[in-house]
């Protein structure tokens, strides 16, 4: 179980996929597992294993660390190592999982303490300092494995061979990604949106970068394009919703994409039909390689299935922007109860969950489009992760700039709060949130977790990009950071010297 944990870590799961899967399956079998271990370090790693695989390990299985007051046990302070497996454990809690709850603040209250006065190796510090900020089941799969690496190679007893295959597969899949960026760049320099839509964010590796945090693997090249294109394009049009266009405009802009027809760009003013145009090439385009690349053909002239319910998620996205656009117009301050239906649909997660199956073909069935759409309790988590940690970071400066009420001040607006009180609430909100995203991906689950963890991993995503900030709008600090990281500087093998 050391190693699985170690491969994942490192980044290198994808290729042992099927392994792990049968290796923990017979874990989760063994009745007496945790009978066999008696340490807490041992016992939360293997239950986090568990949880992340999809099988229900039971929480009571950290009753044997509590005292008869039924708190942790005071002794467990100096096991820092234990400490940061159960914290790490605890952050894949479900709802009504009270202990894991008080797992939670024990771990933090101590794991918070100034890393001067825990006594542990300045390697387990800098591990302790990043989990705080970072934890394993909410970080990006490429940060994670950039980072673990750097922990890696400064341990004890560690595996050579391992740690050299952690880092020739990163930089491998880092020259893929080089690679996509050089054809994306060509295509977003024929739109030339600066000098047409100077008006607009201009954010291409950002929304690349958003996408690798999707799925990094080399095999989903043609949905990780997809989706970037996609992603850049929602962009504009968010622009175009929230900030330039008249309400007048913006009518027959959203009867545009009800039509999805080129002659609908006949009546747009000409900075519209820019983006409306690009919008229909996008999807033609991913239409024809989803033809020649992954055998699916239209039927009988029209779109496949995949390509379908893609249109029609883009579609209900422009609705709900023009909802928030009319309810801005009117300077009308909606109550919570009608603010999150519509704003859950404008954070995107509901659209770019679909955008991100379209192009993993015939592994997604008709049903799983139909099951995003519906709205379950699983994507709404996904989607209101996104929408409050997006409304917490950039309330003040979309208030400033002119836009719609945020949850913020809706929600003070409706129960007289400061904006203190309002922020807890809707922090509390997100991590009931993640229980639900936790409690979607245990087995028996609806679809595989293939397709699950598109959607997990976008929640990861908005969790690195707006924890603290808006990473996406403000890209110059942390992002940019993460960006090098990625994308700009290949690992350092010592074995040949480069």
């Amino acid at each position: 179980m050391n190693l699985i944990d170690t491969l994942q870590r490192l980044g290198l799961e994808y290729h042992f996929e099927l392994e792990i899967e049968e290796a923990i399956k017979e874990l989760y079998h063994d009745d007496n597992v945790f009978q066999k271990v008696d340490d807490l370090y041992t016992t939360a790693m293997y239950f986090r294993l568990l949880r992340q695989q999809g099988y229900n390990a039971p929480c009571d299985v950290f009753n044997k660390f509590k005292d008869k007051k039924g708190t942790f046990k005071s002794d467990l302070v100096g096991d820092i190592k234990g400490l940061l497996s159960l914290y790490e454990a605890a952050h894949l809690r479900v709802p009504g999982e009270d202990i894991l709850d008080g797992a939670f603040t024990f771990t933090t209250t101590y794991l918070t303490t100034p890393t001067k006065d825990l006594s542990c190796s300045s390697h387990l510090q800098r591990q302790v300092e990043y989990a705080l900020e970072q934890p394993l089941s909410r970080d990006m799969p490429r940060l994670k494995a950039w980072n673990y690496i750097s922990f890696y190679q400064d341990m004890e007893g560690k595996n050579s061979s391992l740690e050299k295959l952690a880092k020739l597969d990163f930089n491998l899949a880092q020259s893929w990604h080089r690679k996509e960026l050089r054809g994306l760049s060509k295509w977003w320099k024929d739109l030339d949106v600066p000098s047409n839509l100077p008006f607009v964010r201009d954010r291409l590796v950002e929304c690349y970068f958003w996408s690798v945090g999707v799925y990094f693997e080399p095999c989903y090249s043609l949905p990780r394009i997809f989706l970037t294109k996609v992603m850049l394009l929602t962009s504009i049009i968010d622009d175009i919703y929230d900030v330039y266009g008249t309400l007048e405009e913006l009518l027959p802009f959203t009867d545009a994409f009800e039509r999805w027809d080129i002659t609908a760009s006949y009546q747009l003013p000409e900075y519209m039909k820019i983006c409306y145009r690009a919008v229909l090439d996008v999807y033609d385009e991913m239409e024809e390689l989803m033809s020649s690349e992954l055998g699916i053909p239209t039927c009988n002239g029209k779109s496949s299935y995949h390509m379908h319910y893609a249109k029609e998620a883009m579609k209900q996205l422009v609705r709900a922007y023009l909802i928030e656009a009319k309810w801005f117009h009117k300077g009308y301050t909606p109550k919570m109860e009608e603010y999150i239906p519509n704003a859950l649909v404008t954070s995107g997660y509901y659209m770019l969950t679909i955008t991100s199956f379209v192009g993993m073909g015939k592994m997604v069935p008709k049903e799983a489009y139909e099951w995003v759409l519906s709205q379950p309790n699983f994507m709404r988590a996904s989607a209101v992760i996104c929408r409050l940690m997006d409304d917490l970071v950039s309330h003040k400066f979309e208030q400033e700039r002119g836009h719609v009420a945020s949850a913020v001040e809706c929600y003070m607006n409706q129960y007289g709060a400061s904006e203190k009180e309002a922020e807890d609430e809707l922090n509390r909100q997100i991590e009931e949130a993640w229980k639900d995203l936790n409690k979607g991906i245990l087995k028996p689950t609806a679809f595989p977790m293939l397709l699950l963890m598109r959607t997990f991993n976008l929640s990861r995503m908005i969790n690195v990009l707006h924890k603290h900030e808006d990473g996406y709008t403000h890209s110059s600090k942390k992002t940019k950071r993460y960006i090098t990281m990625l994308f700009i500087n290949p690992l350092y093998l010592k074995e040949y010297n480069c």
